[in-house]
């Protein structure tokens, strides 16, 4: 087998992992445990607050270590967690602080496979980074829906069986990473210090009149998008509809397969030329499926207006990754990159703690509305205030500041 491969094997299997931890984790703290809606957005957010605070850190692991050893490592560890998880269960000693050990844990591991793997795809991508790229997209959605409904059976065949899954599932990643070639390494590069370095990348993205709006509206959807999907809806699902985990795992799958039908027919239709106009549409258009989904007309409307709401998040998804993509400077795409996701999941903790207490204060159903209204109010505000809404697919990417422009700010 070629070292690409492995590579899809690798991420395969940390996306059915982590499609298993979606519906898992949720269901264990909301529906096993029955904590309070403030304890649900707490567990949530102490699983992103690890991710954000070290990815940073993971991807400068990855640049100095080589991504192949870095993922292999990373991902190996990832199975501590889930093994204590198992233990906790058979034991029946499940409790709250065991999650938020496991939470912990998790997140530390995503820190650092998520740089080591995007860092590793343009090294077995063989020349065709576009195709690999859209692959792996592909593969990250696709598989995670057999780990969602693989999840769903934790009712039917026990919380035991579905986590020694996961376990297996990450220990095949591990040989997977193990059997790419040890050529196949990022490249050793002299490296600045990371803090001037990282300071460098965030006043080119803030200097950019196009990266500028995409990295504003995808804090507000780290915030409003994220917050919603992991606490409120799995407490929607508790609340309205006294659902299981095989209804928790099918939310998630409306909402994994509404983002592969996107890929799929963004790779059919081409380029789309008007990406900013595309991006904010879609985002308005996705909170009023969000919202419809809280009005309580029944588990079946509510899983449709999920999947529309999936399918409207993957155009904006593709064309906000496109958009930083074309825009940054070759000698600092990658900077511009992480400092993109770092946008998107610094706002995550936020949104889950707040949506916990906004749950706690107005019901399920009510904090998703607010939640797309005002996802929908920042919409309005980027397009009438920005260039975003007349960018024109590919511009020229914007330089690097100088130190002048630097010192002045953007």
């Amino acid at each position: 087998m070629r070292a690409i491969h492995y590579y899809f094997i690798g991420t395969g299997t940390w996306f059915i992992s982590h499609g298993i931890q979606s519906v898992m984790f949720a269901w264990l703290v909301t529906m096993v445990l029955l904590e309070t809606p403030e304890k649900v957005g707490l567990a949530q957010m102490v699983m992103l607050v690890p991710t954000t605070l070290l990815m940073l850190v993971g991807g400068s692991y990855a640049d100095r270590f080589g991504g192949r050893r870095v993922a292999m490592i990373a991902q190996g560890f990832g199975v501590l967690p889930v093994l204590l998880l198992l233990y906790v269960v058979a034991a029946d000693s499940l409790s709250f602080t065991t999650m938020l050990i496991y939470a912990v844990m998790m997140g530390c591991a995503q820190a650092f496979v998520t740089p080591a793997r995007d860092g590793l795809l343009n090294q077995v991508a063989e020349g065709r980074i576009q195709r690999t790229v859209v692959l792996a997209s592909l593969i990250q959605f696709g598989i995670q829906m057999v780990g969602l409904l693989a999840a769903g059976l934790a009712d039917q065949i026990g919380p035991i069986a579905v986590l020694s899954g996961q376990a297996g599932a990450l220990l095949v990643g591990v040989i997977a990473y193990r059997r790419i070639p040890r050529r196949v390494q990022a490249p050793q590069t002299t490296h600045a210090p990371m803090l001037p370095s990282i300071v460098d990348g965030c006043r080119t993205v803030l200097a950019s009149t196009a990266m500028r709006p995409v990295v504003l509206q995808n804090i507000f959807m780290g915030i409003f998008f994220m917050g919603s999907y992991i606490v409120t809806i799995p407490l929607l699902i508790r609340e309205v509809y006294d659902g299981s985990s095989a209804d928790l795992a099918i939310v998630h799958a409306a909402n994994a397969l509404g983002l592969v039908t996107s890929i799929v027919g963004l790779l059919f239709l081409g380029d789309i030329k008007r990406q900013g106009r595309a991006l904010l549409f879609t985002q308005g258009i996705g909170g009023v499926f969000l919202a419809a989904a809280g009005f309580g007309f029944g588990f079946p409307l509510m899983v449709g207006c999920i999947y529309l709401w999936g399918l409207c998040g993957g155009v904006a998804m593709s064309m906000s990754r496109t958009i930083m993509q074309e825009q940054a400077p070759d000698d600092q795409r990658g900077r511009v990159m992480a400092f993109f996701s770092f946008s998107f999941m610094g706002a995550g903790p936020i949104g889950a703690i707040g949506s916990g207490y906004v749950v706690e204060a107005m019901g399920a159903g009510p904090t998703l509305i607010v939640a797309s209204v005002s996802m929908a109010f920042v919409v309005l505000v980027i397009g009438f205030t920005t260039s975003l809404w007349r960018l024109h697919h590919v511009s020229e990417p914007v330089a690097a500041p100088s130190d002048e422009r630097a010192a002045a700010g953007p």
